[in-house]
């Protein structure tokens, strides 16, 4: 780790990516990339290159992918709101962090962002801005980075749209990138890259 940021790591990933598998009998972020590594182990990895915490938030039941995030470095947490969307979910793992400076918020089906765009965000946090955003040809991506200013707001998010709310009535710090990935996730099979 090149960088470390003030910032603690979210890693969202309580989906449960029926778009992937509508008979919800293959988890997505289990799913292997080129080379074996599930999908959100490789997405934990690049936020753990730049967050010296991060907490990986999964559904009740989800015990293998709790098992490889835990062993990839994460500090896992089962949220039983899971089921009410991801607004939830990212509002469990605020509560849990209230120590928090501010948080980097990644999406585990999002593996191929760039350790250098995720220290981008983080750095851009790390000096203070309340909200930042990294855009790749005028569209916003993901990790989204909130100040700790956001803390309440965040905590008592539910439902399925996030911090789209937030996102909506403060305008993010732009940080520009030349990585396409923060655009680029996993829901169907045909995402994932030939081995």
């Amino acid at each position: 780790m090149t960088y470390s940021s003030n910032a603690t790591g979210i890693l969202l990933a309580a989906g449960l990516g029926t778009r992937f598998d509508p008979s919800g009998v293959q988890n997505k972020l289990l799913a292997p990339l080129p080379g074996g590594v599930p999908v959100a182990v490789q997405s934990a990895r690049r936020l753990l290159a730049v967050a010296a915490e991060v907490v990986a938030i999964v559904r009740p039941g989800a015990e293998t992918l709790a098992g490889v995030l835990d062993e990839a470095g994460c500090k896992v947490i089962v949220s039983a709101d899971a089921g009410r969307g991801m607004g939830a979910t990212l509002a469990a793992a605020v509560r849990a962090t209230p120590d928090a400076g501010g948080w980097i918020v990644a999406l585990g089906d999002m593996p191929w962002i760039e350790p250098a765009t995720i220290e981008a965000v983080a750095r851009a946090l790390d000096a203070g801005a309340e909200l930042v955003a990294p855009y790749y040809r005028g569209t916003r991506g993901h990790p989204v980075g909130f100040g700790s200013v956001h803390r309440d707001a965040l905590a008592s998010l539910d439902g399925d749209a996030g911090a789209r709310g937030i996102l909506a009535r403060v305008t993010p710090l732009i940080v520009e990138v030349d990585d396409p990935n923060v655009l680029r996730d996993v829901d169907l099979p045909s995402d994932l890259p030939r081995s």
